[in-house]
Parts: structure tokens; sequence; C-alpha cells
């Protein structure tokens, strides 16, 4: 039993991935796994309608008694993204928005030697796709379908292995000689405050969109189902991957962050409660297909969706149920109406509409859904299908942008300040979201812990100046800005927060009314090579005003 510790970490989001999910060894089930490859810990639900607190952290428990839905980490997902890492994965793209704790790592890893290593490196090279994103994937099936350290020995029966992982096979003993070799289990604890304050920080949100989401659906889970729906938590992602299921695992891998997405957590959450009623009842769905026949020559619907009717009702339906539970106004929930219809999911309005009546019914979704489906009116909205335009098929260039950071590589250098201390780097990020929540008091407090031990550590101080910015000491946040930029202290060695320090400066010397050196501060930002891009644009902005242009917002 691993106590649960308190640090808070910062972690990104960059993006969402839709994949199916063909079976899933790392993902709880019923018979109880070795609790030496568990994450760090899990915060587990039995929810019904009227639970108030649906994600109590409960340890202990018997293998019958666990609960379907998770929020974990994962010892195989960890290793697998440090062999990628390790391999030059992303080794061209710019850190200035990375967590501390992300970007030490990929220095760290990058810098890993051995024979073991270097068969990593090697299989890697073989099986690099063009595609970064395609790339990641694979190893992202692998990592879920994997089973537990040492060894990563993938369980399932040929037929039941996603073919990417088909497309990684003999990775499971170069992984396990890679784990061995670079002692990545020893790792692994070290690193587990990271893991354990995201799994904790996850709770409440996770909590509160499996409480609203079942109370709607009046959906009791079942703790004997063999159904599971987990939420892994790997800050190596860099960015959030939605695992769709074939059979009866569901699984968000998630990189954590200031925003959480409870959008895309809703949304996964809807498919793992939803898409078994299209298949418990045939025979009332199998009345509507007509109305799919054209909905399957949209050229945006998912090509997954385009031979599989249930599968696309099941979508059709969740998508309704999501702009119920939306907080949105009557004009977006019209937009978004339209575009399902423009993109072929034309079942959405028509069970959107249907809701309604659900809502003043008191069966649960599970028993009401044939009359859900018996409501929509076929004569109707064939009629009204059969005036619909579709939207044209995305651009490829269009479709590359989805991908985020995978397509935004450039040759700046990561950051290298950050040293390697994991309490360290734990207490950074923790002052990064306090930042965010403008809790202030407690930010201080995180950066000078890290100062207490590491004194000149300029992304501590770096925080340091925006809690004083923030709390309208201008005197304070001169100091500590004019640190970083100038004199044997400025942090030269950190782009982002040299160029930033600049900017920070400048708006000071702006409420001071000295335009000089708010002219001086913008340029040297902009002169701070490898700054990140938004530093510059702000720069930019700020250096509008002198040339007698309108000034626009700053960021």
């Amino acid at each position: 039993m691993r106590k649960l510790r308190k640090q808070i970490v910062v972690l990104g989001w960059c993006g969402a991935t839709v994949l199916p999910l063909c079976g899933m060894a790392q993902a709880p089930a019923p018979a109880a796994a070795p609790a030496t490859t568990q994450a760090p810990s899990k915060v587990q639900t039995q929810t019904a309608p009227q639970a108030q607190a649906p994600l109590a952290p409960r340890r202990g428990l018997r293998a019958a008694d666990r609960s379907p839905v998770i929020v974990d980490g994962s010892e195989a997902m960890f290793t697998t993204m440090c062999a990628l890492l390790a391999s030059g994965f992303e080794s061209n793209v710019s850190a200035d928005h990375w967590t501390a704790f992300r970007a030490q790592m990929r220095e760290r890893l990058r810098q890993q030697q051995g024979p073991a290593v270097d068969a990593v490196r090697e299989f890697y090279r073989q099986h690099e796709l063009r595609d970064p994103g395609a790339t990641l994937s694979r190893y992202l099936w692998f990592g879920l379908v994997s089973g537990p350290a040492p060894k990563f020995q993938i369980g399932l029966r040929r037929d039941e292995i996603p073919p990417e992982v088909l497309a990684l096979e003999g990775f499971s003993e170069i992984l396990s000689n890679y784990y061995q070799e670079q002692k990545i289990g020893q790792l692994w604890k070290q690193v587990q405050p990271v893991y354990e304050s995201e799994i904790e920080r996850l709770h409440d949100p996770v909590s509160q969109v499996v409480f609203v989401t079942s109370a709607y659906l009046r959906q009791i889970l079942d703790t004997t189902n063999p159904q599971t729906f987990t939420i892994v938590v790997e800050p190596l992602v860099g960015r959030i991957t939605n695992v769709r299921n074939f059979g009866d695992h569901y699984a968000l891998v998630l990189s954590g962050g200031e925003d959480i997405p409870v959008d895309v957590v809703r949304h996964a959450y809807l498919h793992f409660l939803l898409d078994g009623l299209p298949l418990l009842y045939p025979h009332v769905l199998a009345v509507k297909r007509p109305l799919y026949e054209k909905a399957a020559q949209a050229p945006r619907l998912d090509p997954a969706l385009k031979e599989d009717f249930t599968s696309y009702f099941a979508e059709c339906t969740v998508r309704a149920v999501e702009l119920k539970l939306k907080r949105m106004s009557p004009g977006e929930k019209e937009a978004a109406l339209t575009r399902d219809d423009e993109d072929g999911l034309v079942l959405v309005r028509p069970i959107f509409v249907a809701l309604a009546k659900y809502e003043s019914s008191e069966p649960s979704m599970k028993l009401y859904f044939p009359d859900l489906v018996r409501s929509i009116d076929s004569v109707a909205e064939a009629k009204r299908d059969a005036a619909l335009t579709f939207a044209p098929a995305e651009t490829e260039q269009s479709a590359d942008k989805a991908s985020g950071e995978a397509v935004a590589r450039t040759t700046k250098p990561a950051p290298t300040t950050v040293p390697n201390d994991a309490e360290v780097i734990a207490a950074l990020t923790e002052g990064e979201r306090r930042i965010a929540e403008k809790n202030l008091r407690a930010a201080e407090s995180s950066f000078e812990k890290v100062l207490a031990r590491y004194p000149d550590q300029p992304r501590a101080w770096y925080g340091i100046g925006l809690v004083a910015y923030m709390d309208h000491n201008a005197a304070r946040a001169k100091q500590v800005f004019g640190r970083l930029t100038t004199g044997e202290h400025a942090a030269t060695q950190d782009p982002m927060v040299l160029a930033w320090s600049h900017i920070y400066l400048a708006r000071i010397y702006d409420f001071e009314g000295n335009p000089e050196m708010e002219k001086a501060e913008y340029q040297s930002a902009l002169a701070v090579e490898g700054g990140p891009d938004q530093a510059k644009e702000a720069a930019q902005k700020g250096l509008a005003a002198f040339a007698g242009e309108k000034p626009t917002a700053r960021p």
C-alpha cells in the first residue's frame, strides 16, 4: 500500500487522438495484478447517481471490490516512453512550453549509454514513421497492452493484438533489456511524487464528470462488470490520447496539466457507458438503418464509422448527451448540431431532441434506450437528410495541423537549467500550478523551497518575479526580473526565462511612464536567441506602439 503524497505537478495538454483499444493488459480488471507493476496510486470509484464522493481513494480492497473507474499510472507506459525519448523521439521539438519535469527527463534520457540503449535506438530507427503522431501511437498502444516489468510480454492472442503493436514485434525483449540495464525500475520509484500528485489533482474533476454523467444516465456502476474505464497518467507523452475500446476495456492516456480536458474525459466516459446499448437492441436499431446509408457517404465521417452502424449510432448518442451536459448557449448548441450534420453525424440532432422526453421520464438510459430509438421520426429525418449538403473532406494540410505539437518542430534547444532532482522538479511545477490558480502565497512557498536548495535556480527566481508582479509589487518584480536579465545571475541558459523577464520589465517601465527603458526591454526580448514565439509576439506588439501603430491587447 503506497502513501499518496501531496506534491502537485503542472503538465501540458496538447491535442487529442482517437484510437480503438483491442485489449488492455495494463487496465485494472477483476483479477488482482501484482503490486509491483501498478502505478503509484489508484483513485477508484463506485459511483451511483446519489454518490457524494465517487472517486474517494480506496486501498487494500479485495479484487472483487475493485471499481471499474480508475485513475492510475503505468510502469510499462513509463518505461516505453523513456525508451522512446532515449531513442530521439521529439529530439527536435522545442521545449519552450514543456513542463520542467518533461524537459529535464528528455535531456536525461538522451544521455543514456549502453548496449541495450543502442538496441532501443536501432529498433526505433527501423520502425520510425514519417508522421511522428503515428509513431507515438504505436508505442502508446504497446504501453497499454504490454505485460508488467521486467518482461513486458503481451498476454493477448495474436488476433487480439492491435495492428500498431504487431508492427513492433520483438520490442518486448528489447525493452526488457533496456529496463534492466538502465535501472528504470529505480527511476520509476524516484518520480513517484510527480505521478502521485497528478493522480490526486485529477481526482475532483474526474469525480465530477463521473458523478454528473452517471446521474444523467441514471446509471449505477456494477463492480462485478468486467468493463473498466482507466485514465492512465503519463506526463512524458506531452499530449492527450483518447483511447477507445474494442472489448471490455476503455482508457485515456493523459499527460496532465493546468487545464484538465473535461470534455475529452466526458466523451470517453460516455462511450464507456453507452457503447453497449445499440448492441443490446439490434432489432430496434435496424429500423433506422436507412438513415445511415446516406450519412455513411459524408466525406468527413470517420472511416471507422462508415461500415459500422452500431458504432455510428453510439457516437451520435454520445454527442447528443454531451450537448445536454455542456454549458452552452442555444446558439452554440445549434452550431454544434450543424457541424455534426455537415460531418455526416445526422442522427445527433434527432437524438438530442428525443432526450427531452427521456429527461422527464424515470427509467435509466439502459432501459429507456429502445424508446429513444423508436422516437426518431424516420420519414421526417429522411427528408431532412436529403436536403443536407455534407462538408468536403479536409485538406491534408489541415489534417496535419490536428497533430499539433507533432508538426511544431524546431531546432531550439531544451532548457538545461533544471536540476536533476525529483523534489525540486515537483516544487517548480507545483509553483507553476499555483501561479495559474492565482494562489500567490502557495506559489511563492514552492519557489522558495527550490531556492533554499538551489539559490540561483532561474525558473524559481522567475516564479518569484511573477508572484511579485501579480501582487502589484513593482519594486520587487523589477529587482527579480533585473537579476534574471543582467549580471552574473542572468538566465542566459534558459531563453524562456530570459525573454519573458525582459517583457515583464518592459511592462513595469510602461506603468512607471519610462518609454525609453520600456522600448529597450522589448528590443532585448526580441534579441534573445531561442526565445519562445509568444514572447517575441508580445515584444513586437509592445514596440508597435512606438511606431505609431494602434497597440493590440497583450497576452
